[in-house]
């Protein structure tokens, strides 16, 4: 490790941990919104939602990278509040990131949301639960491996993110240069041992992620 760059690796834990608290707080009512409504917008709400998981990553970072500019429409509203010059900070990265990982996070809450399926919900409410009420303290427990899940898929998903990271926050020591982006630097140096250092721990740190989310799916179908 005394040849890797450590702030590499925090800056990369940082990221992904502030983009995985951000994502379930936006995907959890948005995916619970997808699972129970009969709107005619679900389809557009849901494709407009998936549409990271089918758009190169550099399309969708080039996109961003105008719309959080100074004149982009999501750059002149986060300026107010204190957060301008977006593109080539952390904070921009991070707001990538949180767009590029939703479908990610989504769509394991989605499902999780859809399984519970109607009648605890209907048994809530002859026992005169509030919506919020049956949402918290019925839906959210009996979902919350997916809750977990999407955690898990977040937060993965954002430590090997290089597109959209590299399009938003270039390659800056300290500030945007995360894992993914310092094993192109070590491939593009020739240097492979520190190449393979890093990704071979992304790639242990990923398996055993996974494997926890399986672990904890099957003891789940178990207990039902």
């Amino acid at each position: 490790m005394a040849d890797i760059d450590v702030s590499v690796i925090f800056t990369t834990l940082k990221l992904a941990s502030v983009v995985t608290l951000w994502l379930l707080l936006i995907a959890i009512p948005l995916a619970w919104w997808l699972s129970q409504t009969k709107s005619k917008w679900k389809g557009v709400v849901g494709a407009l939602s998936s549409l990271p998981l089918v758009l190169p990553p550099t399309v969708l970072g080039f996109y961003l990278l105008v719309a959080l500019g100074p004149n982009g429409p999501l750059g002149q509203f986060f300026t107010p509040l204190g957060l301008d010059r977006l593109p080539f900070t952390f904070s921009g990265i991070a707001i990538a990131c949180i767009v590029h990982s939703l479908p990610f996070v989504i769509q394991p809450l989605q499902n999780s949301f859809t399984a519970i399926g109607t009648r605890p919900l209907e048994v809530a409410a002859t026992l005169r639960a509030s919506p919020w009420n049956a949402f918290w303290y019925v839906a959210m427990p009996l979902a919350w491996p997916g809750v977990f899940a999407a955690a898990i898929m977040g937060f993965c998903h954002t430590l090997g993110e290089f597109g959209v990271v590299l399009m938003i926050g270039g390659n800056i020591p300290g500030k945007t240069r995360v894992v993914s982006v310092e094993i192109y630097n070590y491939v593009e140096a020739l240097e492979y041992g520190k190449a393979h250092l890093l990704a071979g721990g992304m790639v242990v740190f990923s398996f055993m992620a996974l494997l926890a989310i399986y672990a904890l799916n099957y003891k789940h179908q178990a207990r039902i």
